[in-house]
């Protein structure tokens, strides 16, 4: 699946991923274009294949991709999308989609606002369903069959109470919309209205969407802690930290239809979020018409204006100039934001004093150490991102930042953080690979910690874990273990505002599971198999733990009521169980009841004795199961008559992927 093919360049990068999803394995810093194409020709010669080939800008760009889709004789199905009428005509043959019936457009209004119904019960949403008959079908006539403005309606109206006065209300304020043409301007004023309806703190967080480039997978969290720099967040409720209020705003985008969930690999958890194309040209011009956003790019963008308040950088290295020109307009910008397609840039950073948002992401910065000595002046700066720029030092002088919330400088093999960092009292977030031994000792200064990772503890560094029990704030923790130390256990106690725990140890040890209890909240915990548990602890259990999403634990002895433990927690999404020691483990199958595991989409059993049998209604939602190192001699005593394994995996009804590795 390719997506938003601008340039050769956007080309490469699918192919990369495209070559990655299908399990190929390649080496992508040695191999160019050519050679990337030639791959994915052999792989797909001998194969059937279907390829969507989505939002095509350029005919070059797609004589390229048909280089890497061969003709054969197996059978193959090749669909493009593009919004250029004579790139469709020259790929062969362009077919314009037709909106939807008012038929199929209701049914898709209806199911966004009501969902699927509920079939024991469906009187009550009839009527409702007939009282709003009119009003309806009145407000899909403007939406004239596109399925996105349903869309967009729909998440109004799931707002508005269900009768006709309100719906009547929402159909008079949108204004003539489709009814007439397709043309983007009234598909505007649908998406404008939806906008407008937004609360103020919301409008904000939106426009500030504005930048990021076009098919930009956003992360989350990055996105979030923006927001918090820049101050569009403010504590509302006592025991909320700003980062809990900005997930709650970001889910309320999503809610709202405003902004698409994007997924982490395993479809478990939202890790961000991507603008729909026609919802980000409103965005900025929203921005632009505001001054909110400032964009520079290739593509076009906004002139830089005499008080730029916010500026996205999104252009090439030939016009690093524009870089130059803009600075003496830079005195009032609040949010920097550069893109990696920017190599070896020269930082005005000395024009931006009142800046609150720096991030260059990605940005090669290998050359550029000495631009960061002005970074202690810019006292107002909240977000500093940095990972992957190939910094080797920052400043001592970064210690004078004293309102700085955030620093990511991850994926930077030769940093280590000053001393100096241990004086950023309001520091909320840190991600960093490595430490200097002087800021680690000191780390128990940072109390507003709530984000770490990660921290390396081994035997010269090993008196921080009493300091890390002062981190009281923490929600997310990664740590790096060579050895086990029960102390950690101690420590792990005192941060009871827990959600995410990730322990990684080179050692082998064991955990005494009843040393430490996890805090109610926990969404995550993630402990490799490297350390276990003699059994499954007393704490992992529905009662204690309603949030938990995604577990990772190994235990030596696993029982068949330790797997109906696990089946009850009401929100577990992944799961990987690993029964580390065979002769104590359990020597008979298990089964997996009707009802277990509903939300359960990845399941990973690792060195289990097998069969483990699936009941009709287990594990509803479960789309990949994959077996591994299962004790094969052992089944010999629990197979069939015929010797066959019967697992019942008929009776997962979404399962999608399976994988049984000897």
């Amino acid at each position: 699946m390719y997506g938003g093919l601008e340039s050769i360049k956007d080309l490469s990068k699918n192919i990369k991923g495209l070559l990655s999803d299908l399990s190929k394995n390649i080496n992508d810093e040695t191999l160019d274009d050519r050679q990337l194409i030639e791959v994915l020709r052999e792989f797909l010669e001998d194969k059937r294949y279907f390829v969507v080939v989505d939002d095509v800008w350029d005919i070059s760009v797609w004589k390229m991709i048909r280089c890497a889709l061969p003709d054969n004789d197996v059978g193959y199905t090749i669909i493009t999308t593009t919004r250029i009428s004579h790139v469709a005509e020259q790929v062969g043959g362009d077919y314009n989609m037709k909106p939807l019936s008012l038929n199929n457009s209701r049914k898709l209004l209806y199911r966004r606002i009501f969902g699927n119904g509920n079939k024991g019960n469906n009187e009550a949403e009839e009527i409702c369903h007939a009282e709003l008959a009119e009003v309806s079908d009145r407000i899909l006539k403007k939406c004239a069959g596109v399925p996105l403005a349903i869309i967009t309606m729909a998440s109004l109206l799931a707002c508005k109470a269900r009768n006709k006065m309100e719906w009547y209300e929402v159909y008079n304020s949108v204004g003539t919309g489709l009814e007439n043409n397709l043309d983007v301007e009234n598909m505007r004023k649908i998406l404008s209205f939806s906008y407008y309806e937004l609360p103020c703190h919301l409008r904000a967080c939106l426009l500030y969407l504005s930048m990021f480039p076009e098919d930009y997978e956003i992360d989350r969290d990055r996105l979030i802690r923006m927001w918090v720099g820049e101050g569009f967040i403010q504590y509302e409720k006592a025991g909320k930290s700003l980062f809990e209020l900005g997930e709650s705003y970001f889910n309320e985008l999503i809610n709202r239809s405003m902004i698409q969930p994007v997924y982490d690999d395993g479809d478990i958890m939202i890790q961000g979020c991507r603008v729909h194309d026609m919802m980000l040209d409103l965005i900025r011009s929203l921005s632009s018409e505001e001054n909110f956003v400032t964009v520079l790019s290739n593509m076009g963008g906004t002139s830089p204006s005499n008080t730029i308040r916010r500026l996205s950088l999104q252009i090439g290295q030939e016009k690093n100039h524009v870089m130059v020109q803009a600075t003496f307009s830079m005195k009032h910008a609040r949010s920097l934001v550069v893109f990696p397609a920017i190599a070896s840039i020269v930082l005005p950073l000395a024009c931006c004093r009142v800046l609150r948002v720096l991030d260059l992401d990605a940005c090669d910065l290998s050359r550029a150490n000495g631009s960061f000595k002005c970074l202690g002046n810019i006292h107002h700066l909240r977000y500093l991102g940095l990972r992957e720029t190939g910094i080797s030092q920052l400043p001592e002088e970064i210690g004078n930042l004293q309102f700085l919330q955030t620093l990511d400088v991850r994926g930077n093999a030769y940093l280590r953080l000053p001393s100096s960092v241990v004086q950023l009292r309001k520091l909320m977030c840190l991600y960093i690979d490595s430490w200097s031994k002087s800021a680690q000792d000191r780390i128990g200064n940072l109390t507003c910690l709530e984000q770490l990772s990660w921290l390396c503890i081994d035997d010269s560094t090993r008196n921080i874990i009493e300091q890390l029990g002062q981190l009281t704030e923490l929600r997310q923790l990664s740590i790096k273990l060579d050895e086990w130390n029960d102390k950690l256990l101690e420590c792990l106690c005192k941060l009871q505002k827990m959600q995410e725990l990730v322990i990684e140890c080179f050692g082998q040890c064991s955990i005494d599971g009843d040393a430490w209890v996890a805090p109610r909240h926990l969404r995550v915990l993630y402990i490799p198999n490297r350390c276990w548990f003699s059994t499954l602890p007393a704490w992992v259990n529905p009662s204690l733990l309603p949030d938990l999403t995604k577990l990772s634990i190994t235990v030596r002895e696993l029982h068949q009521v330790d797997l109906e433990i696990l089946g009850r927690l009401p929100a577990l999404r992944f799961l990987s169980l690993k029964v580390d020691n065979k002769n104590l483990s359990i020597i008979r199958g298990f089964v997996v009841g009707a009802g277990a595991f509903p939300c359960l989409v990845s399941c990973y059993f690792y060195q289990f004795v097998w069969p483990v049998v699936f009941q009709q209604g287990a594990m509803r939602r479960l789309r990949k199961f994959e077996f591994q190192q299962f004790y094969l001699r052992e089944t010999r005593g629990i197979a069939c008559n015929d010797g066959s394994l019967e697992l019942c995996l008929g009776n997962l009804p979404s399962l999608q992927d399976v994988q049984v590795v000897l």
